[in-house]
């Protein structure tokens, strides 16, 4: 099977960016700041390469190419999220070690909805592993628009600059989640312009690539701290609250569960608040 001219003006066009992004980062040094953003752009053009000659010369084969590719994205861009998070909050430690916590428990929810998702659906194993890659796959997306909106609310309080590569890569990945959820609802209520919508998808990533290799390539002002701020922010109270309550010498027993310690570090927080 042929892709037509557009296809592949579009794939060529995506994978020269990718390797102005990779070029980018290598001069400037970004590759061992965000090794996992860097790898995840190296294998995306791997993959894109991988997937166009196996649809060309082995199309019977293209099936597994493709999930396998996809998967292995679907993780990386996980870790992705997760790199950009600790980069952004690297201020504030107790909340980077509360959002560690958390996204290892995600992870691990992601993999039992996906492992129950392909037990209960029927059909060959190919197919419940498409199922099961294409829910994780969703959820992933979702959790980075949740952190493009975030970043969206917070970026004044916590005086972060959308030039710095951290937020770059952060707006650049809810974007392209934004827009392949908004597909893949278009794909399935309109079935016969799966062809055009995912040319729009693939524009669209292409489009952020560019937006990557430029932001990336300009030199970011340092951002003010949010110790600097002049205005106590909240999440500023919380990292506080989460210090004092990790420093705290007291003796916890084995029967302590975590619920009790989390409220008594909302208790703090809130009395913070009220004080200020």
């Amino acid at each position: 099977m042929l892709l037509t001219i557009p296809q592949l003006v579009l794939a060529m066009g995506s994978l020269v960016v990718m390797c102005a992004v990779m070029f980018v980062m290598a001069s400037r040094k970004l590759r061992s700041v965000y090794p996992m953003f860097f790898g995840y752009i190296a294998i995306n053009a791997f993959a894109l390469v991988i997937c166009l000659v196996a649809y060309r010369f082995a199309f019977s084969r293209y099936f597994y190419v493709y999930w396998t590719t996809s998967t292995i994205l679907m993780l990386i861009g996980f870790t992705v999220q997760y790199e950009v998070f600790v980069d952004i909050l690297k201020p504030f430690s107790a909340v980077v070690d509360l959002g560690k916590m958390l996204f290892f428990w995600a992870a691990g929810f992601l993999l039992l909805a996906g492992i129950l998702t392909a037990l209960v659906t029927g059909g060959s194993n190919s197919g419940k592993i498409a199922v099961a890659v294409n829910l994780i796959d969703r959820c992933v997306h979702m959790m980075q628009c949740g952190l493009l909106l975030l970043l969206v609310v917070f970026e004044k309080r916590l005086s972060l600059s959308w030039r710095s590569p951290g937020m770059s890569v952060a707006l650049g990945l809810g974007i392209v989640a934004a827009a392949d959820l908004a597909i893949s609802y278009a794909e399935v209520r309109f079935p016969a312009s799966y062809v055009s919508l995912e040319m729009a998808n693939g524009i669209v990533f292409t489009a952020i690539l560019c937006f990557w290799a430029y932001s990336l390539s300009v030199k970011a002002s340092a951002p003010m701290t949010a110790a600097s701020s002049p205005a106590k922010l909240i999440i500023q109270r919380w990292n506080d609250a989460l210090i004092s309550y990790r420093q705290a010498e007291v003796a916890f027993s084995p029967m302590n569960s975590f619920l009790p310690g989390v409220e008594q570090t909302v208790d703090r927080v809130l009395a913070r608040k009220i004080i200020q």
